[in-house]
């Protein structure tokens, strides 16, 4: 058995928007498509449609749409839709940053603008962003990297990483980047896979009212990579490291071009780390046409961003949010880098700099607008947003509660983008567009030319029932492998063991009869009670509206004799509410009526916190483990983690568990 959920209709909260699908686009695509005599296709479901069925067909086409330049000629699309082996556009070469930088008459639009606790606002034209990344494309020349050199980047969300990365790609070296929040342990762990030959970093930042020095964390990360041979400074803030190559010096003039190397589709761009809380962090290896061709559809054809129009979402360098970020820039719209607090000095600060900047795509997180929603702010009414045409949201589970809060805030006018996706493909798998409709807690549908769908344990497509996310025919932007796994065997078993021909993605999903997805975790965080899997998700959308508690894990411990198990749900109570006999009471009956019997808590536990990934992921395996008496620093860096504590409680909370058993 699959599901406890009978099979339903998702809660339609807006039909697509004529108005809004007519000057999508992704419709001028559509027109495109037409007039070249490539596909005549009327809807949104028709495109979806071809996107898979004629994959070679359509990823032509976005190649040829958006004037992608390959400096050698592919010999062909796709060599095979088997899985693992497919390869993109074989003999083809070109350059990621190539495409990033505009047209000559973009040469005066605004590219970037910076937002920081740290300094004042920074703007860069395209044609200033392209004169620093000329520069320090020669610097990085003079300090020895050139093509497949690996250059990291312990640095925030400001203009000199997004220099730098693209200056990097220029050369066809290989960019890796952590935020300099992550402790030393936690850098090393992905850097030291890398062995960079150049680190940047800075001495410090400001995170609201706070200033934060990392010169001995700096020390620290140097002395344990020897293969780096310069740590170019970048100033921010009122440190300097000592040592170390001045940014300035990569910024000297020259005479040196800005030129792009030419390397093949699938040679390594950047090198994205998975979370690193459930063991070592996977250095997953993305191509250049990979991520081009991935980000041209995305960017254009969801998220609607082009000439004139501005991304704002909040994000770190650790998150692939990031490379998606800097990735308006190949659409030729401008993005918004904000680096600190981003709750500072208050809730309402996104909102504000979306107002301030004209934002017209603003990106959040779930727990951010419901914490809006909380707070009861109206920001529709107290900030101009006139110019705001989507919001979109990634990163865990939305609840319906908070989608019909951004209805009732933005109508209609405002696409309500919620989507899914991850490091693996650095992208949205499934997510809305502006020709698809609008569901409450419930994702519009697959992405164009993904091939998703819902298995069952026995590998076998499943729509109404809970089911592992898998994708069953290529993508381009599909990790070109694993760093140091140069046979691939790592490769084809974290992502094609499970199921083959199949890319286990590892969220647990439910596809409607209409299309429309509903993820309520990870799959391997699933709870299986009594032969049903449980999605935490679904508690934690229960919950959210619980006024006496601010926060929740829950967790099953299996029965290894192959009883029912154990569920343990643990909660943060509110200023002033005691964990009682009452609270439990309330909180179980809540559980019950929304959801079944079967979800009501064996025990629900007071903690002080709820840990977190640097990366906002609810560390709920990393818990389960711990609870099974694995040591804490075992099984979760305390460098990856917002708040390294918060695992006390339920190392303590293991312990007395064990020493009851005896």
């Amino acid at each position: 058995m699959s599901t406890s959920h009978p099979p339903r209709e998702p809660e339609l909260l807006h039909p697509p928007v004529p108005e809004r699908a007519r000057d999508a686009r992704v419709g001028r695509f559509l027109a495109w498509l037409r007039e070249n005599g490539t596909a005549d296709l009327a809807s949104w479901d028709e495109l979806r449609a071809w996107s898979v069925g004629s994959l070679e067909d359509f990823w032509e086409s976005v190649r040829e749409y958006f004037g992608v330049r390959l400096h050698t000629p592919a010999e062909q699309v796709l060599t095979t839709r088997r899985l693992p082996g497919a390869r993109w556009f074989p003999g083809g070469t070109l350059n990621y940053a190539e495409h990033a930088f505009g047209r000559p008459e973009d040469a005066d639009t605004v590219a970037v603008v910076a937002y920081s606790q740290t300094r004042d606002t920074v703007e860069l034209t395209f044609a200033e962003l392209a004169e620093r990344v000329r520069r320090v494309r020669a610097g990085l020349r003079r300090l020895g990297v050139g093509r497949g050199d690996r250059v990291a980047g312990y640095l925030p969300n400001i203009p000199e990483t997004l220099v730098a990365y693209l200056a990097t790609a220029s050369l066809g070296a290989v960019w890796a980047a952590c935020a300099p929040e992550f402790g030393p342990h936690s850098v090393n762990d992905r850097f030291g896979q890398v062995e960079p030959k150049v680190l940047l970093a800075v001495a410090g930042y400001t995170y609201g009212d706070h200033e934060i020095d990392r010169r001995a964390e700096v020390a620290e990360i140097r002395a344990a990579l020897p293969g780096v041979r310069h740590v170019v400074h970048v100033p921010y803030g009122p440190h300097a490291l000592g040592e170390s190559v001045p940014w300035s010096d990569l910024l000297a003039d020259t005479d040196e071009p800005l030129a792009f190397e030419p390397v093949p589709f699938d040679h390594p761009l950047c090198v994205l780390f998975s979370s690193g809380t459930t063991g070592r962090p996977k250095a997953i290896v993305h191509g250049h046409g990979g991520l081009l061709l991935e980000h041209l559809k995305n960017h254009a054809f969801h998220w609607d961003l082009g000439p004139g129009d501005r991304l704002l979402w909040f994000t770190t360098t650790a998150w692939m949010m990031w490379n998606a970020l800097v990735s308006a820039l190949l659409v030729r719209s401008s993005l918004v880098m904000i680096d600190g607090n981003p709750l500072h000095p208050g809730p309402g600060e996104q909102w504000r700099i979306a107002a301030r900047t004209g934002a017209t795509l603003m990106g959040a997180s779930p727990g951010y607008l419901m914490a809006c929603r909380k707070a009861g702010m109206r920001p529709a009414e107290e900030h101009d947003l006139s110019r705001l045409r989507q919001i979109g949201v990634a990163g865990s589970p939305f609840p319906p509660e908070g989608a019909r809060w951004v209805a009732g805030q933005f109508g209609s006018r405002v696409l309500l983008n919620v989507g899914s996706g991850g490091t693996d493909v650095c992208t949205g798998l499934v997510q809305a567009s502006p020709l698809t409709p609008v569901y409450a807690g419930e994702m519009s549908g697959p992405s164009l030319a993904v091939d998703v769908k819902a298995y069952d344990q026995d590998g076998r497509t499943v729509v109404g029932d809970m089911g592992e996310l898998v994708i069953t025919s290529p993508m381009p932007s599909m990790p070109v492998g694993l760093w140091g796994d140069p046979d691939g065997s790592r490769l084809r078993d974290a992502y094609f063991s499970a199921h083959p021909g199949a890319f286990r993605f590892g969220d647990w999903c439910r596809f409607s009869s209409v299309g429309s997805c509903l993820i309520t975790g990870r799959s391997d965080a699933t709870l299986n009670r009594g032969g049903v899997r449980l999605g935490t998700g679904e508690f934690y959308r229960v919950l959210q509206d619980a006024e006496e508690i601010t926060d929740s894990v829950v967790v099953h411990l299996e029965d290894a004799a192959g009883g029912a198990g154990e569920l343990i749900l643990f909660v943060v109570p509110g200023p002033g509410t005691r964990c009682d006999e009452g609270l439990r009471k309330r909180l179980s009956a809540r559980i019950r009526s929304a959801l079944s019997p079967r979800h009501v808590p064996d025990r629900i536990v007071a903690v002080p916190s709820v840990p977190y990934s640097r990366t906002g992921k609810k560390l709920e395996v990393p818990v389960k483990r711990i609870l099974l008496g694995a040591d804490p620093a075992a099984v979760a860096s305390p460098g990856a983690l917002v708040d390294p504590s918060a695992l006390d409680a339920f190392a303590e909370y293991g312990r007395r568990r064990a020493e009851d058993a005896r």
